[in-house]
């Protein structure tokens, strides 16, 4: 062995690897015995000299031939000293080469130790806080669950409640009948007496003094009720407030509310927890009309912005791929507009573009290389200021070889940067461009079934959206039919009465209606009156907002009547709107007949027992009530008491009212003062920096003094227009035509004077006038897709313009994706300024019927055609064509499914035809198309027609014709799809009922469970299906009085529904304010995690 500094590591840094280790080997160095170097060098001089000794003169060395030892064999002595210097000098160096290396590696390996200290240490704090976390979880969780356990059990605790209850209030309805009997035969018998009393006064015939009479029984006063005994005149007990609305006084206990009576109560329980459950739904029945107005649109409003590089892309989107989404949102019952705007180099439609975009749903950019600087505004306005979290589209065509403009690369840039609630896509496509565009395409189909029109992901995998299967109402509502676009007309009406951000002068007033809502029952209703345009729309939107913000427990229903004859004042609508809002705040269905007779019959009943399950205050406020026809035979209910914590708000026109309601407490709105008419205009001005002079503020105060030049209305259209003028610079001619103006009339129809003048083109001129005069004649409005299939030359730059003339000057504005009058004196006006004669209006109701009739030859049969076309005709008098648009089937079908049965009945009373003869002709007409039917897609039409038609006699009360169409469409579906399809459990469903309401419950039972078990089979035990079908058996077992059988199935309909709320939410049109809650959360998640 050699001594310590012989050891040195092999060349080759020899790795040896522990393979037994679990994790891996370690590199070490392996000594190498070397024998010391002065021993090396004397035994190298020996074997030197020996070789040269042996070889003899003139021999050579083995080491100068190159085979000997290296570094052994020497010529001489003197040259061996140098080699051996240079090689101990290389020694030396390699040896403090190695020292460095060596160190340096010793220092990496001490600086990787701490840092793998240190990445442990972090390593266990982060441990320690996931394990604190999921520790908090599962806190959380379990308080969760133990929450909803201790929410079932206290429901179940409830449901035994309710046989006692039950029985008790039966008890006392045979008890208060009686007394009510009682009651009436003593007044009876009161005013017998007191008219015999009368005629012996009469005939001479002395009568004793009451007052020298010890009895006291004649003392009694009925008629010293005060003010409330004037008022109930009508009613069954006098000034006595109804024995069935003092009863809830009695409640104090919480539970579910399900009172038998004359009226079925179907559907789950309600939620114990009452004053949560009422605070909860009230908060959310009355926070949805405050959305914004693309929320709960009808429209579908896709905004395109393109370059001139784009131009293809535009027009083959526009060609191709725009009516195929046109006709998919048809089927769904929603509008689509394509708009866009040609390349605007003057910027003439700037501010109509700013409007678009803020109008319009979805936004997509066509963009290549370049962007140009007046497109660069439109583009920040859509997607990077889009606080909504509107969906956009960027489509970016990218070209080998070139680059895009610092332009086009830094929008990409901030839009990229944004955080996802904002939803804009881009698609970078290199390639085809017809390709890109059917990529775009799909991407827009997307967008609009998910994130506008809010289905979900499952629904559209499952489910064809313009199937019976899909339409949602009949889910939520059980068998009521319901229109969702009379919901969303009155989500969009009162948020434009309430748009306004002025208050007039109302805080006034606020006080006398809050005192209405805390005065003790029994009240009658409160008239709100004044005159046209006095703002009384805008009084009860605020008084509603301060409400929903003030007693967010109160439930408020309300209902803005439009113009006379829409669909808006249809009375049967308007109560069928109110129970079905009823019945979802108590989340009860039931089957509501439609009946419009019985339906208004019902009402009050339905009133008083819904409101028993409130524990708060119900308010009923409906706006313009005197537009609706025969509103004292429709609205009768008014009449009878209100249950103790019901409120009932109307609206009327001071001429219009009906002379029974003036002696109802009445609040009548004044004209303005002057100085507030003239703030308000003042204040108009100065929102687009207009100030006006001094003398000009003295003429508009002297002008601002009659009762009519201080409406509400005519004040702030006065203001629009001053506004106008001053940005027109033409301030002193428009003011001094607008003091000629003495009313809300005459100042309108300057307005449609001024907004003439300002068009250049005649062409444009006519086409105002006609689309006013079209929207006039109409019945519900008309849309913008209608009116630019009415005038192929128009172009949606000229339209929307015009439209946003009309909407700014207090004229148009829409409605479920309708363009309609903002105010009855606008429609007024219009007749008097364009249509003076009876022919010009037949001449425009003649180009409405043209169109729709033309779709109907196209088989396009959509709600707008089965709502305008019908009513069209009958407005015209043509009984025999209104008689043939009737018997096709598909427009009958739609106004039934939509639940315009009063309607449908009406125009079959304007005909001449009673219940069989309609029925009759309904037969002859679907034998007439079942000859012409082939195929499996027609035969299944044929069975839905086939149903509708059954339900439709349902409703007449035909019973027994109501059932062969049943059984016909059940036939049908059986040999067409299959026995266990579930469209089949839907014709067993619907046969059963008629059954039920024929009193053959039998034969109901038999098929409603062969219903269930195709049901449970197709859907599973859990679904929303189920729960209906559940729901029917109860009921069926309550009227034959099989209770115990009845609460079984009502208890399993209930978990099912439960489940099914938790899991995807129970009222159709929320998928949209799920999807916001959903992005406020990821929002609010993103600010809390960058803490």
């Amino acid at each position: 062995m050699g001594t310590a500094s012989s050891l040195v590591s092999p060349a080759g840094g020899e790795v040896i690897e522990d393979t037994y280790g679990a994790g891996g080997g370690e590199a070490c160095e392996i000594p190498v015995e070397v024998k010391p170097k002065a021993r090396l060098l004397r035994s190298s001089f020996r074997r030197g000299a020996g070789a040269v000794a042996g070889a003899g003169p003139g021999s050579l060395p083995r080491g100068a031939g190159g085979g000997g030892l290296l570094g052994a064999s020497f010529k001489s002595t003197g040259s061996s000293v140098p080699e051996l210097e240079y090689a101990a000098a290389e020694y030396e160096r390699l040896k403090k080469e190695y020292e460095i290396f060596r160190v340096s590696k010793n220092q990496e390996l001490l600086s990787m130790g701490r840092r793998e200290a240190k990445l442990d240490t972090e390593n266990k704090r982060l441990r320690a806080e996931l394990q604190a976390l999921q520790k908090t979880y599962q806190k959380i969780l379990r308080e969760k669950e133990s929450a909803l356990e201790a929410k079932y059990q206290a429901m179940e605790r409830a449901a035994t409640f309710e046989h006692d209850r039950d029985k008790v209030k039966r008890q006392f309805k045979i008890f208060r009948e009686t007394k009510e009997n009682e009651i009436q035969d003593l007044l009876r018998a009161k005013r017998e007496l007191e008219s015999k009393l009368q005629r012996l006064q009469v005939q001479g015939i002395h009568v004793f003094d009451p007052g020298e009479s010890d009895s006291d029984d004649n003392c009694t006063d009925v008629t010293a009720a005060g003010p409330q005994c004037e008022y109930w005149t009508g009613g069954a007990l006098g000034s006595e407030p109804s024995i069935g609305s003092m009863i809830q006084l009695q409640q104090s206990f919480r539970g579910p509310e399900f009172a038998l009576s004359s009226i079925d109560i179907e559907g789950p329980f309600a939620n114990v927890n009452r004053d949560d459950w009422d605070i909860a739904v009230a908060s959310l029945l009355q926070v949805t009309p405050l959305f914004s107005h693309s929320l709960w649109s009808n429209t579908v409003r896709c905004y395109l912005i393109y370059t001139d590089e784009t131009q293809p892309e535009m027009d083959l989107f526009l060609k191709d791929y725009s009516p195929k989404l046109k006709r998919m949102c048809e089927t769904m019952g929603y509008f689509f507009h394509a708009v866009y705007f040609p390349i605007d180099i003057e910027n003439q439609y700037l501010t109509v573009r700013k409007w678009e975009i803020e109008k319009s749903s979805l936004v997509i950019l066509f963009i290549h290389l370049t962007l140009p600087s007046l497109l660069l505004e439109d583009c920040e306005e859509a997607f990077l200021r889009n606080p909504e979290g509107k969906p956009r589209l960027i489509y970016h065509r990218l070209e080998d070889g070139k680059v895009s403009s610092d332009s086009v690369q830094h929008l990409i840039d901030q839009v990229s940067n944004l955080n996802k609630t904002n939803k804009a896509k881009i698609i970078d496509h290199s390639g085809d461009p017809a390709e890109g565009v059917y990529k775009t395409y799909i991407y827009v189909e997307k967008i609009i079934k998910q994130d506008i029109l809010g289905f979900e992901t499952t629904d559209l995998e499952t489910k064809d959206l313009g199937s019976e299967d899909s339409i949602p109402e009949e889910d939520d509502f059980g068998d009521v039919l319901w229109d969702m676009h009379d919901e969303q007309e009155q989500m969009e009406a009162f948020q434009q009465a309430s748009n306004s951000a002025h208050e007039l002068g109302f805080e006034k007033y606020y006080q006398r209606l809050n005192d209405l809502v805390a005065a003790p029952a029994p009240i009658p209703p409160l008239l709100v009156s004044g005159g046209p345009g006095s703002g009384k729309s805008l009084l009860l939107s605020k008084w509603i907002q301060l409400q929903q913000k003030n007693s967010p427990n109160t439930l408020i229903l309300s209902h803005f009547v439009g113009r006379p004859m829409s669909t808006s004042s249809e009375s049967s609508l308007i109560i069928k709107r109110l129970t079905l809002k009823l019945m979802q705040h108590s989340w009860s269905v039931s089957a509501l007949t439609l009946d419009p007779a019985k339906l208004l019959e019902e009402f009050p009943h339905w009133l008083e027992k819904l409101s028993a399950r409130h524990q708060g205050s119900i308010i009923i406020i409906i706006d313009s009530i005197d537009q609706i026809q025969q509103v004292e035979k429709h609205m009768k209910w008014l009449i009878d008491p209100l249950p103790v914590n019901v409120r009932v708000i109307v609206s009327v026109n001071v001429e219009t009212c009906p002379p029974a309601w003036r002696l109802w407490p009445t609040l009548h709105l004044d004209p303005l003062n002057p100085k507030d008419a003239k703030s308000i205009i003042i204040a108009e001005c100065h929102s687009v920096d207009i100030k006006l002079s001094k003398e000009q503020e003295k003429k508009l105060e002297r002008h601002c003094r009659s009762a009519t030049t201080c409406n509400a209305l005519y004040v702030t259209l006065f203001g629009k227009m001053i506004a106008c003028a001053g940005r027109a610079g033409n301030l002193d001619k428009i003011l001094l035509q607008c003091f000629q103006c003495q009313d809300t009339v005459s100042l309108y129809r300057l307005v449609l004077r001024s907004i003439q003048e300002s068009m250049t083109n005649d062409m444009d001129k006519e086409l105002m006038k006609q689309i006013l005069c079209l929207v006039n004649v109409s019945h519900n409005g008309v849309s913008e897709s209608e009116l630019m299939e009415f005038y192929p030359e128009l172009s949606w730059a000229v339209l929307t313009s015009l439209i946003h003339s009309l909407h700014k000057m207090c004229l148009l504005t829409y409605g479920c994706g309708l363009l309609k009058f903002q105010h009855l004196q606008a429609w007024e006006t219009v007749r008097l300024e364009y249509m003076e004669g009876p022919t010009i209006i037949s001449s425009y109701r003649q180009k409405l019927t043209n169109y729709f009739t033309m779709q109907l030859s196209q088989d396009r049969v959509t709600w707008r055609s089965a709502d305008e076309l019908p009513w069209l005709f009958q407005q015209q008098g043509s009984k025999q064509k209104l008689h043939d648009c009737l018997l096709n089937l598909f427009v009958s079908q739609n106004l039934y499914k939509r639940g315009h049965f009063a309607e449908l009945l009406s125009y079959w009373q304007f005909v001449g035809k009673d219940k069989s003869a309609m029925a009759a002709e309904y037969f002859d007409s679907l034998k007439q198309y079942e000859k012409n039917c082939e195929g499996e897609e027609s035969m299944i039409c044929l069975a839905d027609l086939y149903e509708t038609l059954g339900r439709f006699l349902k409703d007449l009360g035909l019973l027994s014709q109501a059932v062969v169409p049943l059984q016909r469409s059940l036939e049908i579906r059986e040999t067409a799809l299959d026995p266990d399809h579930p469209q089949v459990a839907q014709s067993l469903h619907q046969l059963a009922s008629v059954y039920v309401q024929w009193k053959k419950f039998g034969n109901a039972e038999q098929l409603y469970k062969q219903a269930l078990e195709i049901s449970e089979n197709a859907y599973g035990a859990d679904h929303p299906h189920i729960a209906r079908e559940l729901e029917a058996l109860a009921t069926l077992y309550q009227k034959q009085n099989k209770y115990e059988q009845a609460e079984h199935f009502r208890k399993k309909s209930f978990k099912i529904r439960q489940k099914a709320t938790r899991r995807k939410g129970n009222l159709y049109g929320f998928a949209l304010l799920r999807r916001r809650a959903l992005q406020l959360e990821e929002l609010t998640l993103e600010q809390l995690t960058s803490f």
